[in-house]
């Protein structure tokens, strides 16, 4: 029964020093290199306005490259009318989606060679961002002597289906990888990103292709951090809340074709997923029922992992009372995995099979 208080004793350790001492882009500075600005967008005609806006707001002399990847719907059109007499933007209409890519890789490889700046940014069309926000994440580029750095996005949650599963996102590695150990150590295995918001120098993309060896992969933000640290570069997440905020989905039935298309993809291996389950029952709902049960062991490690998400609320301004609500997301998550291996041949995104 000591497993059950231990183990999130443990979580709870790593969340401490991670809160202490993951990276946070605070400084602006005067950049001196380019800095290309990339957007991929399929069916994307709601964000078209607001990703525009946020883009000519910021404080920089940057270039935007905004892609329209074939949309069904009026992305391009809407594109080409609010960038209409701003030479900062470039609009593409992108080629068909070539064989053994996915949409999303295929797009910004399209962007990548179609830009030609020191620093590559890369944003998903859902997030917004501070006036400062660019300029900051590039900063702290350069001042961490880094080669890539991910600024994690708040992530809004307004529906409980939402605030159960969306905090996991940040609690997940900010609770199970030691970020400052990680990134000195640069292994493969302890890579965490985010696609969303995902800053690199452009001599590092080079060295892998740009997005060549992560053509096939749903989680490419992941896949692609591999790829540039197997290949000598150094990169971490850093904490982009104060800087960044995007709204991923808005109902259950967005979130599981969202978590559908990937967690299937996540942990390498049906056994990996199976180990992964096995783990989030014995950290995130062993120690409650022990507890119920009388044990004051579970009492210590359901306290220890509320803790955890506590820790998480509070760096990624998200909500601290759902923090004790965990055994019911991780019973919410289990069930996403689960579905995800069941639907993982017929998963249809942005009207694309997955």
């Amino acid at each position: 029964m000591i497993l059950f208080s231990l183990l999130p004793l443990f979580l709870l350790t790593i969340a401490a020093l991670n809160f202490f001492q993951i990276r946070t882009p605070r400084a602006s500075s005067v950049l001196t290199d380019s800095v290309g600005v990339v957007v991929p967008m399929r069916n994307e005609a709601e964000n078209v306005e607001g990703i525009v806006t946020t883009l000519s707001a910021q404080d920089g002399p940057f270039h935007y490259y905004l892609l329209d990847d074939n949309s069904e719907d009026s992305t391009y059109e809407l594109l080409t009318r609010y960038t209409l007499g701003d030479s900062r933007f470039t609009v593409i209409k992108g080629a068909p989606l070539a064989a053994g890519w996915i949409g999303k890789t295929w797009a910004l490889q399209q962007l990548f060679e179609a830009s030609d700046e020191e620093v590559m940014v890369s944003i998903d069309a859902d997030v917004r961002l501070s006036n400062d926000a660019i300029n900051k994440a590039v900063t702290l580029l350069h001042g961490a002597h880094l080669d890539f750095v991910s600024p994690y996005p708040r992530q809004i949650a307004n529906t409980f289906a939402e605030r159960l599963i969306q905090p996991l996102l940040q609690w997940s590695w900010l609770t199970t990888v030691p970020l400052r150990y990680a990134e000195g150590a640069r292994r493969e295995s302890m890579a965490v990103a985010n696609g969303q918001f995902f800053v690199v120098r452009r001599s590092a993309l080079n060295s892998v292709g740009g997005y060549q060896t992560v053509k096939h992969a749903v989680i490419d933000d992941v896949f692609l951090a591999r790829e540039l640290i197997a290949n000598g570069s150094s990169g971490t997440v850093v904490n982009g809340s104060d800087i960044a905020q995007t709204r991923m989905y808005a109902s259950w039935s967005e979130i599981k074709a969202g978590y559908g298309k990937s967690l299937n993809r996540a942990f390498g291996s049906f056994a990996g997923a199976a180990f992964v389950i096995a783990f989030l029952i014995t950290t995130g709902i062993a120690p409650l029922i022990v507890g119920l049960l009388g044990n004051p062991y579970g009492w210590i490690g359901f306290i220890a992992i509320v803790g955890t998400r506590i820790l998480s609320a509070i760096k990624s301004r998200g909500s601290v009372l759902d923090s004790v609500l965990h055994p019911i997301s991780i019973l919410a998550l289990i069930y996403l995995i689960g579905y995800s291996y069941l639907v993982r041949k017929s998963v249809m995104w942005k009207g694309r099979t997955v």
